[in-house]
């Protein structure tokens, strides 16, 4: 897991669910990714980096 992803999502519940949709093969897999990027950074940027849920 990059320290970009880090950056995105802060909470450490959002991390381990990264890493376990990352390691998925496939398109859907993928697209699933990014929707879960997406929603997560938009949930988490205004928290303090480091932060739990």
């Amino acid at each position: 897991m990059g320290t970009g992803v880090h950056r995105w999502i802060k909470t450490e519940c959002g991390r381990t669910r990264y890493a376990e949709l990352a390691s998925r093969p496939g398109v859907i897999a993928r697209l699933r990714l990014s929707w879960f990027v997406l929603i997560a950074a938009l949930r988490d940027w205004r928290r303090p980096a480091n932060s739990q849920p």
